[in-house]
């Protein structure tokens, strides 16, 4: 799919499918057909594929081609299941559009064209658009990472707070985990982000401004403490894990005791029951009328010792 937006006055229009990409200033390429990635290389500027995109090397995520600047960055977003996904988003900058490539919908894409020109950089021209597509993607990874923040929340009230919180422990561990993983997207997100801006800033253009410098280090000022508030969540997402695994133990190490408390105490009636189970002619009481009954008291009697042994030593 191909969208097409020009800027008139200081808002987006978005184009209709059968205009012309050359009278966009910006084209979006989401999951793009072949004879769309053609139109947009025709204006000369190369669209790199998935795969390009992909790698991991900076040669292939950061460079000039002519007068195109390519900067790959990697987005959480949503595949086309509406499942979270998490992949490479290329932005093609040029002195007279911008074209952004990618293969998932990352939020900010369809939030930024409403309203674009409520952002610091507004309208002005292809930086504008870019500077201000960055700083919606960098406020809904902020967000994500509120919401991430508010789910650890959650889980540490209920692990901490519940009196019993052992039956849901499995759960409790497994969203935990889930968080971790997106603390761990959402970071690599912002340091590509931040690797991009840096790369841009030494690219972009001396005639663009003083503001455009000002509202880039403010957006690198912006990404460097979301890093560093990711990297407080991830290690309350640690802190949590510890203590969850903790409490397994714990359950853990109740139960093995429960099991060896019980098994220490049939060992004095098995003691009992072994030795009136030989086979010898001659044994204490065998021959008495309440033998039976002798030796079934001694099991009882051993058994109830252990136990109240037990009690007072708060083995129980």
């Amino acid at each position: 799919m191909m969208y097409a937006y020009r800027i008139e006055g200081n808002r987006l229009h978005a184009l209709a499918p059968d205009t012309p990409p050359e009278a966009a200033q910006w084209i979006d390429l989401y999951q793009p057909a072949p004879d769309q990635v053609a139109a947009v290389e025709a204006l000369g500027i190369p669209v790199p594929t998935l795969e390009d995109m992909e790698e991991i090397e900076v040669s292939n995520r950061l460079y000039r081609e002519g007068d195109t600047e390519v900067l790959t960055v990697m987005l959480p977003g949503l595949d086309a299941e509406k499942r979270r996904s998490f992949g490479p988003v290329a932005f093609l900058l040029t002195p007279t559009r911008m074209v952004t490539v990618r293969y998932h919908a990352p939020r900010s894409f369809e939030t930024f064209p409403d309203h674009a020109g409520l952002t610091a950089a507004g309208c002005g021209g292809p930086l504008h658009l870019f500077l201000g597509l960055i700083e919606e993607i960098v406020s809904r990874i902020a967000d994500l990472l509120e919401g991430a923040g508010r789910a650890l929340d959650a889980a540490a009230r209920e692990l901490f707070d519940r009196e019993d919180p052992m039956d849901r422990l499995k759960e409790l561990l497994r969203s935990v985990g889930r968080r971790g993983e997106e603390l761990a997207s959402y970071r690599l997100s912002l340091l590509t982000l931040e690797r991009a801006l840096t790369t841009f800033a030494l690219n972009m253009p001396r005639k663009s401004g003083q503001s455009l410098n000002q509202l880039l280090k403010a957006h690198t000022r912006d990404i460097r403490s979301l890093v560093v508030h990711t990297d407080f969540l991830t290690g309350r997402v640690a802190h949590v894990t510890d203590v969850v695994l903790g409490m397994v133990n714990l359950e853990q190490s109740d139960a093995n005791r429960t099991l060896s408390v019980v098994a220490v105490l049939f060992l004095p009636p098995t003691l009992v029951a072994s030795v009136y189970g030989m086979n010898f002619e001659v044994l204490p009481g065998l021959g008495l009328k309440y033998g039976y009954l002798i030796a079934t008291g001694l099991m009882a009697g051993s058994a109830l010792g252990t136990f109240l042994f037990f009690k007072w030593k708060d083995w129980l």
